[in-house]
């Protein structure tokens, strides 16, 4: 879900996600002020911005001219919380949602038209934010996947009560053909879209910690050359530093997302 018909390699073919299902395809940000927020991720992450189809509050931001990432300026307009949300990709979004719903999580936002799809923004049982795509993505989506520099992974009371939850919700592990693999690692739920791991969950969040890096969430992961550098230009630009280790830290934006820079692509 990146907002925009056009895929990377400048194609206008695109292929649905009722072919494509269950996988994460998107991440998306919620922000207060646009200006300040390109502003930070420029400084930090060295990204470029184009304008997409849904208007003036809503830009893609680009890495080496590969769409990374969608920021939405929204937040103080729709009361939203300002964070990184993840998108996974779903043949129905009205489905979807009856699903979480049915299944102790809860709707916040939608299903909402966004030409050429629907989307809503929901919460798991646990309370963790995540998003959900029902639409056209690109012909080279697979292309796109992997050469984006994004992972995702979530932090829970449970990963295997999230893994059955998200299954049911998405059809992880069905009968279907396309649907993502759930397997097993070392206490760690992976989850695999055609061979590719996409996705991690991960046990020990606790569900009432006053931290919100503790409590259950979906943590996006940009990698990056320089993670020392990316965390000092967050400071300079109005963030903070929560965490960090040689090859990984985890910041804050100006407006309090929070997100993780990793010198690779931890999968």
């Amino acid at each position: 879900m990146n907002h925009d018909t056009t895929g990377p390699s400048g194609t206008k073919s695109i292929v649905s996600t009722h072919s494509v299902f269950g996988a994460p395809c998107w991440v998306s940000l919620t922000s207060r002020d646009l200006e300040a927020t390109k502003e930070f991720y420029g400084a930090v992450l060295g990204w470029q911005w184009r304008t997409g189809k849904l208007g003036e509050r809503f830009r893609i931001a680009l890495a080496d001219g590969v769409p990374v990432a969608g920021i939405a300026g929204v937040a103080a307009m729709w009361q939203m919380a300002v964070a990184w949300t993840p998108y996974f990709a779903v043949p129905s979004a009205d489905e979807a949602v009856a699903r979480v719903q049915e299944r102790g999580g809860t709707a916040a936002v939608g299903p909402l038209s966004f030409p050429p799809g629907r989307a809503a923004l929901l919460a798991d049982r646990d309370g963790a934010t995540f998003g959900i795509w029902e639409g056209e993505l690109f012909s080279d989506w697979e292309t796109w996947r992997r050469s984006t520099p994004t992972f995702i992974s979530l932090h829970t009371r449970d990963a295997f009560d999230a893994a059955i939850f998200y299954g049911e919700v998405l059809d992880w592990a069905s009968e279907r053909p396309g649907c993502c693999e759930v397997h097993y690692e070392g206490g760690e739920v992976v989850l695999r879209s055609r061979g590719d791991v996409v996705a991690r969950i991960e046990s020990g969040a606790l569900g009432a910690a006053p931290d919100p890096t503790i409590r259950p969430h979906w943590q996006v992961h940009f990698a990056v050359a320089d993670v020392a550098a990316c965390a000092r230009a967050a400071e300079l630009h109005g963030g903070s530093v929560l965490t960090k280790s040689g090859d990984e830290a985890v910041l804050r934006d100006q407006d309090g997302a929070q997100f993780t820079v990793t010198s690779h692509r931890q999968r």
